[in-house]
């Protein structure tokens, strides 16, 4: 076992506030490490012993930063850690974030309503006008309790990384969609009167990611899709309609509850692109007529 292994998921946890999910991703990158360090190799071989793991150019940087996470710690705990200054983090291409239109959004929901029961379209309905309407992560969907609902003050309290809270107002659709669901439905599907769970699975308890992912991949085979659309395509397509539309930077950082601005920016690109096409398709300067009269000496 490493140096401190015990000590510096406990500062993960208990320290950084890191959720459940992140540490277990640390625990993987550095069970990784901890069986190339047996192989008693130097530090440039770790690159190419990732590559032989299939490990792609983006999943090698993530895994070497989690690494020197591990290492700084060390460091900060005076232990010598001079393979420190031999791990670079690999030069990763950044692509903008895969998102969904709002089209696809509307094949995803009518492929949602074919379901057992008028309980489940419901609670399919919900999950999929939160997950776009609000941009929330797969956790926090999970996380989302009764207790979490505001409603007369059109509002959702919504637990995010580190145990960070944020408060989102409701809009009309999503209020009506909630209302609907507690009110006729989610009685039909908790037969726990305990559980305070907002959503519920087909076997009366509270969802798992796993359960989101199934359902995912139910609906995106029922609506056409080649692939499953994933959970977090929502939360990127939330952004980037909220950019399209007018909305600022800051504002969308407070709704996706990112901890950095510099996070946000990164739906910039992609509403450039965006920018591009308008212009090529409604501006004046996009037709050839234009550019043709330019070009003859007779006009």
């Amino acid at each position: 076992m490493l140096t401190l292994w015990v000590e510096f998921f406990e500062d993960l946890e208990h320290v950084r506030g890191r959720s459940k999910n992140t540490v277990s991703a640390y625990r993987r990158d550095l069970e990784l490490y901890e069986e190339f360090k047996s192989l008693r190799k130097s530090i440039p071989q770790f690159y190419p012993f990732m590559k032989e793991k299939g490990l792609s150019t983006r999943s090698q940087a993530r895994v070497i930063s989690s690494v020197r996470t591990y290492l700084k710690f060390l460091e900060q705990q005076d232990h010598s850690v001079p393979e420190l200054r031999d791990l670079k983090l690999p030069r990763v291409e950044k692509k903008p974030p895969e998102s969904i239109r709002i089209e696809d959004f509307e094949k995803l929901l009518i492929a949602s309503k074919e379901a057992k029961n008028e309980a489940q379209v419901s609670r399919n309905q919900l999950l999929l006008f939160l997950m776009f309407g609000l941009g929330l992560r797969v956790s926090e969907v999970t996380a989302l309790n009764l207790e979490s609902l505001k409603l007369d003050e059109s509002s959702i309290v919504i637990m995010g990384k580190g145990s960070k809270e944020r408060i989102l107002p409701l809009n009309q659709k999503l209020l009506e969609a909630l209302n609907t669901y507690i009110d006729e439905h989610r009685k039909n599907l908790c037969f726990d009167e305990s559980l305070r769970s907002l959503l519920i699975n087909n076997k009366s308890k509270r969802p798992s990611r796993v359960d989101i992912w199934r359902w995912m991949e139910s609906w995106s085979k029922k609506a056409g899709f080649v692939k499953t659309v994933s959970p977090h395509q929502f939360r990127h397509a939330c952004a980037t309609s909220l950019l399209e539309n007018g909305a600022n930077l800051r504002s969308i950082q407070i709704l996706l509850g990112h901890t950095s601005l510099q996070t946000t920016q990164m739906y910039t690109s992609v509403t450039k692109s965006h920018l591009n096409k308008v212009l090529d398709e409604s501006h004046p300067f996009s037709g050839t007529d234009l550019v043709k009269k330019a070009q003859d000496p007779n006009y």
